[in-house]
């Protein structure tokens, strides 16, 4: 009797839990239809009285938040966004959303404790990572690009430390990890807005690189990883003599992988390279350089390839967006 009736506070429990979070669902899916009408203010007014049904309900809280920043209520927002993060159960976005407060009020040195304080509770955390160095670069504080480094290292498959990384080696010329951090970030991104920004860098690091002096290549310090790939490069790109087009481009990318894996695949698996070889071997890697800098290029004649060569397009846009582009940790990059 004992047990069964052990059994049934813990179904009724979980009941009780279960609507619970359906109402609190319900809450934010109508908090939610004025955000999007861009009604903040009755947002607000949702999640508020949602919360005096469910008190300190984090789901809630969270969104009374997020909807006070689009208020632009940022002291509002700040009187619930700190204390959140105290809470045992505070998680990576509520560091996020209390480090957006902050920034919001300009409060620099606080938010980057924050962020710290986070990366304490969640030392693998890729947006902590990148969005502490965004903060940090904002003052032009060089120190950014070792949290971007270091999100990449622990947690290689959140896009955005890619992004910044390449952005800040580009400022640097250090072209390698410009073009493979920027790669990188297309794939696993490849529809956002700032894939396009990221193609228009890859174009220009490449035309730089197709004129830069040996000297200038020499007296970069790079790891051994970096100094195989630019041999490798540097045996492909004879062909840049031509000119540098998409296709030129192609044909030295191309040489450089199947030199790549004849040389170094083994010592050094890197996964773009990977993913390189898989589309040659698929055929698709004339309209994956394509996809990557025809448009960059010359836009009409990339137009008129895709018109051209609609099969191959269709194949390699179904290989690129039917699956998920992943890394893995490779510390001979850093």
């Amino acid at each position: 009797m004992k047990n069964i009736l052990i059994f049934f506070l813990i179904v009724m429990s979980v009941q009780r839990v279960s609507a619970q979070e359906i109402a609190v669902r319900e809450w934010q899916q109508r908090a939610f239809d004025f955000n999007n009408r861009g009604d903040h203010h009755n947002a607000v007014i949702v999640l508020q009285q949602g919360l005096k049904q469910y008190p300190a309900s984090l789901p809630l809280e969270k969104d009374l938040v997020t909807s006070l920043l689009l208020k632009r209520d940022f002291a509002a927002a700040r009187e619930i966004a700190l204390p959140l993060v105290e809470r045992p159960t505070a998680d990576e976005a509520c560091f996020q959303l209390a480090g957006n407060v902050l920034k919001a009020l300009e409060e620099v040195k606080e938010c980057e404790k924050l962020y710290t304080k986070g990366l304490k509770k969640f030392p693998s955390s890729g947006p902590l990572y990148s969005e502490l160095g965004e903060l940090l670069w904002s003052t032009k504080d060089k120190r950014a690009i070792t949290y971007w480094e270091a999100g990449i290292r622990t947690d290689p498959n959140y896009a955005g430390n890619y992004y910044n990384a390449a952005l800040y080696y580009s400022k640097e010329e250090q072209r390698w990890r410009t073009l493979l951090y920027g790669e990188i970030y297309i794939n696993m991104e490849s529809k956002s807005e700032r894939a396009l920004t990221i193609k228009r860098l890859l174009w220009e690091t490449y035309r730089q690189m197709a004129t830069q002096s040996a000297a200038l290549a020499s007296s970069q310090t790079l790891t051994p990883f970096e100094k195989a790939v630019t041999t490798t490069f540097d045996k492909a790109s004879p062909v840049l003599i031509q000119g540098l087009t998409t296709e030129t481009l192609t044909m030295a990318r191309t040489r450089f992988i199947l030199e790549w894996f004849k040389n170094y695949g083994d010592r050094y698996p890197f996964r773009l390279f990977d993913h390189h070889q898989q589309l040659l071997k698929a055929g698709l890697f004339e309209a994956y350089d394509q996809w990557l800098f025809g448009e960059i290029e010359n836009k009409a004649l990339y137009e008129q390839w895709k018109t051209e060569k609609v099969e191959s397009f269709f194949k390699m846009e179904s290989f690129l967006f039917n699956r998920v582009f992943k890394m893995n940790r490779y510390p001979y990059l850093f």
